[in-house]
């Protein structure tokens, strides 16, 4: 059993640190080899010839992989390799297989455009040009020189469909461009850009880009450079379905424009039975629309969402009934009740599971919204009683001590005043004591020691990695917990104090509530004048934590904490589990 657990947290880790790229290379990997090898042993040419393409498959996954640390030397490595595999291929007269590009495999391609994304992200302009060019001359090799037998509308749908990855891959890779080269993000995201979103919804993204592979694959087969308009078409519905997480009812009225486009242009195209069309609607248009639902149910108003929902049926409609008949305008064709049928029961099916989905999401939603509430409601229960346990049994009664010896000193002060002055020193000992349980009674109410917290924040120093470090050592969340600082200077004490006590909370969330978690992340560094933070843990429990927890304040009063200093902060669940906590604290006013 311990043996499974190691073998299943090592397997999680290379998955995070692979992340959706690396993933969807070695999908691409398995396809290609699932393809390849079986090809080698048929009755089809020598036995073995295919096998000729996997070492330059191998090798250009290698690299794109390698690019992840080094895309300068890895991209160059990339383009030696396809030219090696290319000569390879040519002199040994292996067969070909090909996808997008003509001559280049499925894993190539990706690997291609990862190398691409890579240099344009990471190295500087001069050097991402070279870097880029080598590839795409390596790629125009690869595509002319592996075979002899190609045509002129082979090389122009090559080229066509190259620059349109060469474009994308570019265009992404310079949204996340950073003149430096951080280990870590320092600075907030921008919840409604592409990669934020695809890194918060990377199933969606899953889903979406094999369908666009499908149809891109078949396109390339049957109808060539027809085709270019109706995959623009779902590219622009697999970004409207991605967008609907964030505005539902705008991006399925958009997602409704692009299918009825879609569905007006698709009979003037010929695009025959090769190309993925169910009645006149792409696969890809079929599952954002089927995304969109989902989100429609889940987030939007009801009145809205139905409204929206409608608009969609209505397209699709229209889109079977005009490619039911598309060139005999047989309007008793293109309304057959017979014909007609299958397509309605499938259609209301499908409707009827995207509404479900989305009707379980919102139930689910609302569960946790009222866990939150119930949670927030219990903490500042919890926080009040023990704020009435501490005037009871501590300031009450030091107050009620004090006025007692006053009382007596008032007494028998004029006839022995020795005995007053004694009372004088119990009344001086008892104000003390009570103006240290004041004190703590008021930073209690202000949120700098909950009930139950240790003492940590209330010896925090400008030192801030020392602090962690003492915090890691003392501290009895029992995780082991790996601290990554970078921290090369005094903080202001507000920032350090409350950055501690921020860590503290979130290693103390990760004891209590993250079950099965083998080992707690704390990065802290400094960079553009702010303090970034982010706690992470690895466990694989439920993702419906109490917001206050035993301690009473939990993440709620941690945004209080944040928002004070004119911070930011980002908690929720991670992509592959756990929780992650990001805090980004600036140091204005510093010394």
């Amino acid at each position: 059993m311990p043996a499974e657990k190691d073998l299943t947290v090592r397997v999680i880790d290379a998955v995070r640190w692979l992340g959706l790229p690396g993933v969807v290379l070695l999908a691409a990997l398995l396809t290609d080899l699932a393809i390849i090898v079986p090809a080698a042993f048929d009755d089809l040419g020598p036995p073995g010839i295919d096998l000729w393409a996997v070492p330059g498959i191998l090798g250009l996954t290698a690299c794109a992989l390698w690019a992840r640390l080094r895309p300068g030397p890895a991209a160059f490595a990339g383009a030696a390799v396809l030219v090696i595999s290319s000569v390879l291929i040519r002199y040994n007269h292996a067969p070909l297989y090909t996808t997008l590009l003509t001559h280049i495999s499925f894993a190539e391609t990706v690997a291609g455009c990862e190398l691409v994304f890579y240099s344009v992200r990471r190295l500087k302009p001069g050097q991402a040009f070279a870097m880029v060019s080598s590839l795409v001359v390596a790629c125009l090799i690869a595509v002319i020189g592996r075979g002899s037998n190609l045509t002129p509308g082979q090389l122009m749908e090559s080229a066509v469909f190259g620059a349109l990855l060469l474009g994308l891959s570019v265009a992404i890779g310079f949204q996340g461009r950073t003149e430096q080269q951080p280990t870590t993000v320092v600075k907030p995201r921008d919840p409604d850009s592409v990669s934020t979103l695809a890194r918060e919804h990377w199933p969606i993204i899953g889903i979406l880009s094999l369908m666009l592979f499908f149809e891109l694959a078949a396109g390339f087969e049957g109808g060539g450079l027809r085709t270019l308009p109706i995959i623009v078409c779902s590219i622009g519905a697999a970004l409207a379905a991605l967008y609907s997480t964030r505005y539902p009812v705008r991006a399925s009225v958009a997602l409704a424009m692009v299918m009825a486009v879609s569905a007006v242009a698709t009979p003037f195209l010929r695009l025959g039975t090769g190309y993925p069309i169910q009645s006149g609607i792409p696969i890809t248009q079929v599952a954002a629309g089927l995304i969109a639902v989902v989100f429609l149910i889940r987030y939007a108003q009801q009145r809205s969402a139905w409204l929206c929902i409608g608009l969609l049926s209505t397209v699709v409609a229209g889109a079977v009934i005009i490619n039911a008949d598309p060139w005999g305008r047989s309007w008793r064709r293109m309304l057959d009740p017979e014909r007609l049928q299958p397509y309605v029961v499938v259609a209301v099916l499908t409707l009827g599971i995207a509404v479900a989905i989305g009707l379980f999401l919102k139930s689910r939603d609302s569960e946790r919204k009222q866990v939150v509430k119930s949670a927030v409601t219990d903490a500042q229960t919890s926080e009040r009683m023990a704020l009435a346990r501490e005037l009871h049994d501590v300031v009450a009664h030091h107050v009620t001590g004090i006025v007692v010896q006053a009382q007596a000193a008032k007494m028998v002060g004029e006839q022995s005043p020795q005995v007053a002055l004694e009372a004088l020193d119990r009344i001086e000992n008892a104000g003390t004591e009570a103006l240290a349980a004041m004190r703590r009674l008021v930073r209690s109410m202000r949120g700098d020691a909950p009930a139950g917290s240790t003492d940590y924040t209330e010896q925090a120093t400008t030192d801030l990695a020392a602090d962690l470090r003492n915090l890691v050592e003392s501290s009895n969340h029992g995780v082991p917990t790996r601290l990554d600082l970078r921290i090369d200077r005094q903080l202001p004490h507000e920032v350090g104090r409350s950055a501690l006590r921020l860590v503290q909370e979130s290693l103390t969330n990760i004891g209590k509530h993250a079950t099965g978690a083998e080992l707690a992340t704390v990065v802290a560094e400094i960079n553009n004048g702010k303090l970034y933070l982010r706690i992470t843990d690895d466990g694989h429990g439920t993702n419906q934590r109490p917001a206050g927890g035993s301690g009473g304040y939990g993440l709620i009063g941690m945004r209080e904490r944040v928002e004070l200093l004119h911070g930011e902060l980002v908690a929720g669940p991670g992509p592959l589990g756990g929780w992650s906590v990001e805090v980004w604290l600036p140091l204005e006013g510093e010394e």
